[in-house]
C-alpha cells in the first residue's frame, strides 16, 4: 500500500540545481535514510568555475552515499582521502564524531559532460554517533548486480534480494538501483519495515497509479508492491529499520539538539580539520538567526 508520495523541491546549489527529497516535513526519513538529492542531470561546460564545486565542509553524526548515473566527482577529505568517484561506484563517508570533505569536478572542468547522481545520507545508531570517521570506495564485485526480465538491478548497499554488498553498513537497511525495461514488471518484497521507491527516470506504475521522474513512493509496511514500467525507468529502492528521530541541521544529523550545536561552534572556531588536499577555503556556517522580539 501506498503511503505517500513525495516530490522532489528544486534547491539551488549555485551553478546547479538539485531535487531535494529528503526531508520532507511529513514524512522526515525512510528507515535510516535521512537525506535524499538527485543531482542533475546537468550537462557542464568545459571551464567550468570553481564556484559548481562544494568547497570543504563538516559533517556529524551520519554516513554519506555518492552514487553516480553519469560524469565524475573528486572527493577528498580531512582523513587524507583523494578519489574520484565514477558512475556505478559507492562513496561511503562516515562522519562520526566529525569529519571534512569537498566535491569537485575537476575531470568536467577540463572535458565537460553530464553528471546525474543522487547523495544521500544515512543516519548512524545513537550509540555510533561518535564513532571514528572513516572512508570507504566501492566497486566491482563489492555490488551485487542481478539481470533477468527486463530488469537489471545493482545492490549499492545493505542487504536485499538475497545478496549484501560490501559496503558496511551500522543498521539494517537497504539501497539498490534498478533499471527496467519499458513493459517490465519487477517486485519489491515486504522485508524490511521502512520501503521508498525514487523514480530517477521514465514512469512506472504501482497499484495502478503511475509516477514519474522525480517522485518518490512511500510504501505502508508488511506488503510487497509491484512496479511495471510505462516507459524504459530508473528507480532507486532504499529504507531499512528506523534509528529513531534525528535532529538535522545545515549538513550535520545527531540524536541530540545539543551535540549539533557544539558542531556549529566547532566549525565556526576552525577547530574541524579542514581536507589534507583542499584546505585552503571553506563553506561558512551561516549565522543563526536572530530571536523575535518580544511584544
Amino acid at each position: 500500500m501506498i503511503e505517500l508520495v513525495i516530490p522532489a523541491r528544486r534547491h539551488s546549489l549555485g551553478a546547479f540545481e538539485v531535487g531535494r527529497v529528503l526531508p520532507y516535513a511529513p514524512h522526515r526519513t525512510v528507515g535510516p535514510f535521512v537525506f535524499f538529492d538527485h543531482m542533475g542531470p546537468v550537462d557542464m561546460p568545459a571551464g567550468l568555475t570553481r564556484d559548481a564545486d562544494v568547497r570543504p565542509h563538516p559533517h556529524i553524526g551520519l554516513a554519506t552515499v555518492t552514487y553516480l548515473f553519469e560524469g565524475e566527482i573528486t572527493h577528498r577529505d580531512s582523513l587524507a582521502n583523494e578519489i574520484a568517484i565514477r558512475p556505478g561506484e559507492v562513496n561511503w563517508m562516515t562522519a562520526g564524531r566529525g569529519i571534512t570533505h569537498s566535491e569537485r569536478f575537476d575531470t568536467l572542468r577540463k572535458t565537460g559532460g553530464a553528471v546525474h547522481g543522487i547523495q544521500a545520507w544515512v543516519a548512524l545508531p545513537a550509540e555510533l554517533e561518535e564513532t571514528d570517521p572513516a572512508f570507504a570506495h566501492h566497486e566491482g564485485e563489492d555490488l551485487p548486480i542481478y539481470e533477468g526480465g527486463g530488469l537489471w538491478a545493482r545492490l549499492v548497499a545493505g542487504e536485499a534480494f538475497g545478496a549484501k554488498a560490501a559496503v558496511k553498513t551500522s543498521s539494517p537497511m537497504f539501497y539498490v538501483h534498478w533499471r527496467l525495461d519499458a513493459g517490465a514488471k519487477a517486485q519489491l518484497p515486504a522485508e524490511y519495515p521502512e520501503r521508498a521507491a525514487f523514480v530517477t527516470e521514465g514512469t512506472v506504475e504501482v497499484e495502478g497509479r503511475s509516477f514519474a521522474a522525480g517522485e518518490m513512493i512511500v510504501f505502508e509496511a508488511g506488503h510487497p508492491v509491484t512496479f511495471e514500467a510505462l516507459s524504459p525507468a530508473v528507480i532507486m529502492l532504499l529504507g531499512g529499520e528506523s534509528l529513531g528521530p534525528r535532529f538535522i541541521e545545515w549538513n550535520f544529523v545527531s540524536s541530540s539538539k545539543a551535540r549539533i550545536d557544539q558542531a556549529k561552534a566547532d566549525w565556526r572556531a576552525g577547530r574541524m580539520k579542514l581536507p589534507d588536499l583542499d584546505h585552503d577555503e571553506f563553506i561558512p556556517l551561516a549565522p543563526d538567526p536572530a530571536p523575535a522580539a518580544r511584544a
